[in-house]
């Protein structure tokens, strides 16, 4: 065998496989390196716009919590706000009704008042007639005396 016929069959045969991968083996695996990397790419794009939205939301987020604690905080003001208005309403409220009790009050006890003295007054007429009768011995008319009787009442 000859050297040099093998070593050009080995260089013809490596040119053709060389030609043969260069032309159907190549493109196919450089199709899908490419498509790899691309898909890589778009994987790291679409992980960095996550990373944005996330970001993103969470400042939304903050906001609305900071606009929602801002609100709550508005409220309990506000109710507390009507809660002193209903207590001073409560407060007036009593005062007056207590004022109107006091005023039944005093008006019940002048009406007692009247009253004990209109009984008062019959009972020291009904006595004085009694003590003329007892001085007088004999017994006083009272519907015959009853003016008499009635300027009694009114001197009492």
């Amino acid at each position: 065998m000859n050297l040099n016929a093998t070593l050009f069959a080995q260089f013809v045969v490596f040119f053709i496989l060389a030609g043969f991968t260069m032309k159907f083996v190549w493109p196919p695996l450089m199709k899908a390196l490419d498509e790899r990397t691309k898909k890589i790419a778009d994987g790291l794009a679409a992980a960095d716009r996550g990373k944005a939205d996330l970001a993103a939301s969470e400042k939304r987020v903050q906001a609305e919590l900071a606009t929602a604690r801002d609100e709550g905080q508005k409220r309990i003001g506000e109710a507390e706000k009507r809660a002193q208005l209903i207590i001073e309403e409560a407060k007036k409220t009593a005062s007056e009704e207590a004022a109107r009790i006091v005023i039944n009050a005093k008006a019940d006890a002048d009406q007692q008042v009247t009253k004990a003295r209109e009984g008062l007054r019959n009972e020291v007429a009904t006595l004085a007639v009694k003590g003329a009768e007892q001085i007088l011995k004999r017994e006083v008319n009272a519907a015959a005396h009853a003016d008499l009787l009635n300027q009694l009442k009114t001197e009492l």
